[in-house]
Formats: structure tokens, C-alpha cells, sequence
């Protein structure tokens, strides 16, 4: 259930503005948008993982997430793992508890191309 947790956390940052400010200040890089595996930059991937994860976890505790600050680097891990091809987007639904059908699921199991195409964008052209 923590990983669902986590992960309902991180997706509530594509969607609430005040919550996304609030985690950059926090984090100390990125934009603060850690909704999915494209959203979530490599500075931003590190501090999640490194001595910002327990005052993050502390964060969305406040903000009516609870989950621990292992839980929150084993998702991030886990996005790692499954944007570089390690976990199969059912390995990583069944990691994270939501069936590939699901529509908590649909931002973070988006088709392999569509991820390529937005991270290309993004980190070549700006768009994002």
C-alpha cells in the first residue's frame, strides 16, 4: 500500500500548483513536478533518493500522504528501473499496487515511445 501512496503523492504534483512549489523549495532543484517518469529530472531523482527523502516524506505526511522515506526511494528507484527497461510495466504496476489497467496508473505506464518523445523533447528542445 506505501508504494501507491507514494505514488498518488507524486502524481498530486502535476495537478496542485501550491504542492509543486512547496516540494521544489524542498528539493532545492527541479520544477517540483515528480508526477511520472518523465517529469522526474535526474537532480531531482537524486535528492529524492539521497537526504531530501526524509523531510519530503515528512512533506507529504503533512499534506495527508503517508509513507516512509524508504518507501519514497524504493518508487523512485523503481522509476529508474522501469524507464530504463529493468521492470516491465506489469512489474512495475505490481511493485506500485495498481493494475496497467487503472487510470492512477495510466501517467506512469504511459507507452514506451510517448515517454522517449516527451523526455526527448524535453531535454533537447525545452518542451515539457
Amino acid at each position: 500500500m506505501a508504494p501507491a501512496t507514494v505514488l498518488r503523492f507524486m502524481q498530486k504534483t502535476a495537478e496542485d500548483e501550491a504542492l509543486r512549489q512547496e516540494l521544489e523549495a524542498l528539493l532545492g532543484v527541479g520544477d517540483g513536478n515528480i508526477s511520472s517518469e518523465a517529469e522526474l529530472d535526474a537532480a531531482e531523482t537524486e535528492a529524492l533518493k539521497g537526504e531530501r527523502a526524509p523531510v519530503v516524506a515528512a512533506f507529504a505526511a503533512q499534506n495527508g500522504y503517508a509513507f516512509s522515506a524508504e518507501d519514497l526511494v524504493a518508487v523512485v528507484d523503481a522509476f529508474q528501473k522501469h524507464q530504463s527497461g529493468e521492470l516491465s510495466d506489469a512489474e512495475f504496476a505490481t511493485f506500485v499496487d495498481v493494475s496497467v489497467d487503472d487510470d492512477a496508473a495510466t501517467l506512469v505506464l504511459a507507452n514506451p515511445l510517448k515517454r522517449l518523445t516527451h523526455y526527448l523533447g524535453k531535454t533537447y528542445l525545452g518542451i515539457g
